[in-house]
């Protein structure tokens, strides 16, 4: 197998990388090639312009820019982000790898993070078996907007690549452009990964959290002109050490008695790491709260909180007015880009020179620097000096901005911090694909629900889900859970059966040692295919011999079991408990009766099923054995009602 994806760089944890490439490339003139690619990139910025200037990134932009070729790796568009804490932010570069793949249909995305092929986890229940982290390298893509696997070849002629050799990027993108019907994910595979970018784009907006922050009145304007510098601010606030604290002890750039009641946009994830830390002021900066009963102690804490937090940001800007950053303007690329956004509607129809337009024109040169300039790494910007560049060209007035306070927009309720048992629940039958065939779930009637609560919680259905999946064969990567009721049946080969048998008791009524194995093993390796041929019938009265000898054996053993007490920790069936009463409410029975009594069958079932709830019940509603077997069996168990 070609080991070379060994040697690709490593990612950080918590970054995603992404490369576009050409389907069917020009390898004939590299320089037209790069500027075709130059001129790709400033379509695609501008298609997905509207989707990313209003969008606020934990810690890095999506970012692309043109890298040349390299070894087997054809000249592409790549970048890549560092999405911190806030996993939303790698699915929604998936969302828009989607989107530029089918608006382009020259182009294909491949994308991966520390874990491999992400994309192929979030559907691994429905791969084949073939397809594992070794045999995905160079064989996943987004094309035409959908995922696209090259298939396992086999034999020659056939449609894909070998499993056991990594294709190069230009093979495997070969083999795209030629086959594209043939490599495209099957049905499940690509309905698992809609599901899991199902609301998008309007998904931008649901993740975002308003809400009401008493700040410092030139915080207030930085978030009006740039919303998306509150990322950096509540990272240095969540990340701050006693050094940075120092800097708070005065508050130089953002004194406390200039605050102001405003509205700021959070995400989700920024909005609850913020809210969650607990932190009291130093007393020399000047921030006090009130009560915790006053109806706006929430915003006067996280207002507390920004302040820190853009405090540290400006201390740690070191830059001076000489070194500011180069206007958007004596970029190349930025007038082709200007004029792409002109022919999408960005500007909506807005007078050049209006407030609105300005506002859209600061998003635009913000992503633009962020998504373009930053030709390695987004985050090489100095977000402090962006913070005193804003406020540096920002006149406001104080009286103004206290005035806005009546005409606030309603905050928004953060009852999603705070799930219940049974909302986690849900989730979590989601995430499993349980419920979910075609990315919507319908909302059962209350008829319906409780035919579907009978159905989950029948106990015939517990039985017949451990049984599927004991005769589900499964191979020595581990056990395997059947993928539905219907599981194949577990076969056997019945003279295999009896010639182990054979082998392990033997043929005769003398009993067995260690060495009678070693003898036996010894023997059967002597034993040439003649003669078995020829002593067929007497391999067949040994077999019967070896069963007989067997059911003696085990007939004994429950004799001297018979007179302990392991079998009363079993439940025998209706007929055996009848007898057993029968026979201990006679007086004439005695003991050596009993003991020749014909031993009942076990109830199988019963004894699984009474295991199984004792299992759970000594979970106290953890996790255990019992509840991840059952979870994983698509089978739900409800909570013990009677806690005695």
């Amino acid at each position: 197998m070609n080991m070379d994806f060994l040697k690709r760089p490593s990612i950080p944890e918590d970054a995603v990388q992404y490369q576009l490439f050409l389907v069917h490339p020009d390898p004939s003139d590299a320089e037209a090639h790069e500027r075709f690619l130059q001129q790709i990139l400033q379509n695609i910025l501008a298609e997905i312009a509207p989707l990313l200037v209003q969008y606020i990134w934990q810690h890095q932009a999506f970012n692309l820019r043109y890298h040349p070729e390299k070894g087997d790796v054809p000249a592409h568009l790549g970048g890549v982000t560092q999405f911190g804490d806030n996993v939303e932010d790698e699915w929604f570069i998936v969302y828009l790898l989607k989107h530029i793949t089918r608006t382009f249909s020259d182009v294909a995305a491949v994308v991966y993070d520390n874990d491999g092929q992400f994309l192929l986890i979030e559907a691994a229940e429905h791969l084949p078996k073939w397809l594992d982290p070794d045999s995905s390298e160079n064989r996943v893509f987004l094309f035409w907007g959908e995922l696209h696997i090259l298939p396992n070849r086999t034999h020659s002629g056939e449609v894909g690549w070998p499993r056991n050799s990594v294709p190069a990027v230009g093979q495997a993108l070969e083999v795209l452009h030629s086959h594209t019907e043939s490599c495209l994910a099957k049905q499940p595979i690509c309905s698992a990964l809609a599901r899991r970018l199902d609301g998008y784009p309007d998904k931008i907006q649901q993740n975002f959290h308003r809400v009401h922050c008493y700040v410092p009145a030139g915080i207030a304007v930085v978030l009006s002109r740039r919303p998306d510098l509150i990322s950096p601010a509540v990272s240095a606030f969540y990340l701050r050490d006693p050094v940075d604290l120092q800097a708070c002890r005065t508050f130089r750039t953002f004194p406390p008695d200039t605050r102001v009641m405003t509205s700021a946009k959070f995400t989700r994830c920024l909005y609850a790491q913020l809210q969650q830390q607990s932190f009291v002021p130093d007393r020399r900066s000047g921030f006090t709260l009130p009560g915790r009963s006053h109806p706006q102690y929430r915003a006067h804490e996280l207002g507390m909180k920004l302040a820190h937090g853009f405090e540290i940001l400006c201390s740690k800007s070191g830059q001076s007015s000489s070194e500011k950053e180069a206007s958007v303007s004596s970029n190349p690329l930025w007038r082709g880009f200007l004029d792409s956004l002109k022919k999408n509607g960005y500007f909506k129809g807005e007078l050049e020179g209006s407030i609105r337009y300005k506002d859209l024109m600061t998003s635009a040169e913000s992503f633009f620097r962020q998504s373009v300039t930053s030709t390695h790494r987004p985050d090489i910007q100095n977000p402090g000096q962006e913070v005193m560049n804003v406020l540096e060209d920002a006149s406001y007035s104080l009286e103004e901005l206290k005035n806005q306070e009546a005409h606030l927009p309603p905050e928004d309720s953060d009852a999603w911090l705070d799930i219940s048992p049974q909302e986690l629940e849900r989730l979590l039958e989601e995430r499993g694909g349980r419920g979910v065939s075609d990315g919507t779930r319908k909302t059962p009637q209350p008829d319906e629900e409780l035919q579907e609560e009978e159905a989950g919680y029948s106990l015939i259905a517990v039985t017949k889900g451990m049984k599927n999946f004991i005769n589900a064969v499964s191979s020595h990567e581990g056990a395997e859970i059947p993928r539905s009721c219907l599981a194949e049946p577990f076969s056997y080969d019945p003279d295999a059966v009896t010639s182990a048998l054979d082998r392990l008791l033997g043929s005769k009524d003398d009993e067995l040692d260690s060495d009678d194995f070693e003898d036996d093993d010894d023997e059967g390796n002597d034993v040439n295919d003649d003669e078995e041929v020829q002593n067929g019938e007497s391999q067949e009265q040994a077999g019967a011999e070896a069963l007989d000898n067997l059911r003696k054996y085990m007939d004994e053993m429950d004799q001297e079991l018979q007179s302990t007490n392991i079998g009363k920790s079993f439940a025998q069936n209706n007929r055996a408990s009848n007898k057993a009463d029968a026979s201990k409410s006679s007086s004439s029975a005695s003991r050596s009766e009993l003991v020749e009594e014909e031993i009942q069958p076990l109830d199988v079932d019963l004894n699984l099923v009474s295991n199984l709830l004792e299992s759970l019940a000594s979970q106290a509603g953890l996790a255990g054995p019992a509840s991840n077997l059952l979870q994983s069996l698509g089978i739900h168990i409800p909570p013990d009602a009677d806690q005695s």
